[in-house]
């Protein structure tokens, strides 16, 4: 039988968990598409660690090519304690970073929505976090992280100083903008865009950029939201939130209190996408390389992310509400990995969860 519609992914396992959590993600991925006639060709790729002890290097050439040609790219996880040692250039996190920009992904998608059955996992209170369903879209390649001048000098009293630039072009603005637009309809057709207008000059022009790419999403609505106060009501109350748009380090560390909201920062899948060609998928958790190999690890999350793929790279919704019902529906039956273990819960490992969800799909 030959499925109506095929796609090639990379797929690149990296280091510790990852090996073990790709599978389960594979095998839900071609159980999902079997019944939506839709048919995967994967390649393996080398990347981090694993690439480091191969090749001598984080990123080969062959993997950045492998990734380029394909529709898409699902990573597990990079990095361990094996490589900690070595100097930050030859470090596994080089190779996320080379991807990003060989790809030239410059929208990083992160989603916190609160699962019911983890509800208790978070540090809020229920009535405040229930019903929490965000998704952060970050610019990923410009801001203060990227911006020149930076480095170390001198001021006119004789004293070493640090400096960095945050900058921002109207291009850049422009192309994030429109792919927060583009995602908020999708959603609930709410975006709010994160600055610092009433202080930032670079933020005034993010704001303006923003306004202007509205009038082609008039369908959307658009609000503005100081980062400081972003902060504080994404702890305050979460739910008023649907989609939000920020920069590289607003973006950064915003991401990372929503994750927190949900309590269980192993469940939550990630995205890195460019305006065209193959986007970047992958759990935003680490390689865990203390239980690797153990069958201990949590799959979810790299099921989530092969979800946010079927849905952001290729529109096959059917797809990707398959493997998150899948997930939701494990949970529901009481079946944990130890991350996430609650009492009166069935403890499994990772290859049980795997079989679990594909009885599910």
């Amino acid at each position: 039988m030959h499925a109506s519609k095929r796609y090639n992914v990379t797929i690149l396992p990296g280091d510790g968990i990852g090996p073990e959590i790709m599978r389960v993600a594979r095998s839900a991925l071609e159980a999902a598409g079997a019944r939506a006639d839709v048919a995967f060709a994967f390649e393996e790729g080398l990347v981090g660690g694993s690439a480091i002890d191969a090749h001598g290097t984080p990123l080969p050439e062959e993997t950045l090519e492998m990734c380029k040609a394909s529709d898409a790219v699902l990573l597990a996880a990079i990095g361990g304690y094996k490589w900690d040692n070595l100097p930050s250039a030859e470090r596994p996190e080089q190779g996320l970073l080379g991807l990003r920009a060989g790809l030239g992904v410059f929208a990083n998608l992160r989603p916190a929505n609160v699962l019911p059955q983890l509800i208790e996992a978070s540090t809020l209170r229920r009535d405040v976090v229930e019903g929490t369903d965000i998704m952060v879209v970050r610019e990923l390649t410009g801001g203060i992280y990227f911006g020149k001048p930076k480095g170390f000098g001198v001021n006119d009293a004789g004293e070493r100083i640090g400096f960095n630039t945050m900058v921002y072009s109207e291009p850049e603005v422009d192309r994030i903008a429109k792919v927060a637009f583009e995602i908020a309809r999708k959603r609930k057709g709410r975006l709010c865009s994160v600055e610092k207008a009433n202080v930032l000059e670079v933020s005034q022009l993010w704001k303006e950029r923003v306004i202007e790419t509205h009038k082609q999403f008039s369908d959307v609505e658009l609000s503005h939201m100081y980062v400081d106060n972003a902060a504080m009501q994404l702890i305050r109350n979460p739910t008023q939130f649907d989609t939000i748009v920020t920069g590289n380090i607003f973006g950064d560390i915003l991401s990372d209190a929503a994750s927190m909201l949900t309590g269980s920062i192993g469940m939550l899948p990630s995205a890195a996408i460019g305006l065209e060609g193959p986007g970047l998928y992958e759990p935003v958790h680490g390689s865990a390389p203390d239980i690797a190999g153990q069958d201990k690890a949590n799959p979810l999350a790299q099921v989530l992310s092969a979800a946010m793929m079927m849905r952001y790279q290729f529109g096959e919704e059917g797809i990707a509400s398959a493997l998150e019902k899948a997930v939701n529906d494990v949970l529901d039956d009481g079946y944990r990995t130890g991350d996430i273990m609650q009492e009166g819960k069935t403890l499994v490992g990772c290859v049980k969860m795997g079989e679990l969800l594909l009885a599910k799909l």
